[in-house]
């Protein structure tokens, strides 16, 4: 695994983090993910703890409890998410987008909505001249 690679059990606290509007303590995740993972609370804190390591948390001592840490996200999801497509293409196909993207689509069947947004999102990678190598500079 990568430095700095989140971890699917580090991914589920983050799934809670990113729903949350307010920092949680490592308690309030662990409740909140009652029920849909089998984690101990110490194993919640450590692994919150490796996510504060890799600077995708941050956190704030409680005024009132100098031991209770409130964590807050310092990295959106969608960037994580964009890091872990990128590593997913560099592993399983060469770091070409093209063939990783032609395997993704042919695996799962698209409705016409689905396929018309990804038409938009097509064109607008055209417009930014992503698309093309001579743009780039």
């Amino acid at each position: 695994m990568a430095k700095g690679e989140i971890t699917p059990s580090e991914w589920q606290i983050m799934e809670v983090l990113w729903a949350s509007k307010e920092p949680l303590t490592s308690s309030e995740v662990f409740k909140r993910m009652q029920g849909t993972a089998d984690m101990s609370q110490r194993m919640v804190r450590v692994l919150m703890n490796r996510l504060n390591q890799k600077n995708i948390l941050g956190y704030t001592v409680d005024e009132h409890d100098s031991r209770v840490y409130h964590y807050f996200v310092q990295k959106p999801r969608e960037e994580c998410v964009k890091e872990k497509s990128r590593r997913f293409v560099d592993s399983y196909f060469s770091g070409n987008g093209t063939n990783a993207m032609t395997a993704l689509l042919q695996s799962f069947p698209l409705t016409d909505e689905q396929i018309n947004e990804l038409g938009e999102i097509l064109e607008r990678s055209r417009e930014r001249g992503e698309g093309s190598p001579e743009k780039k500079g």
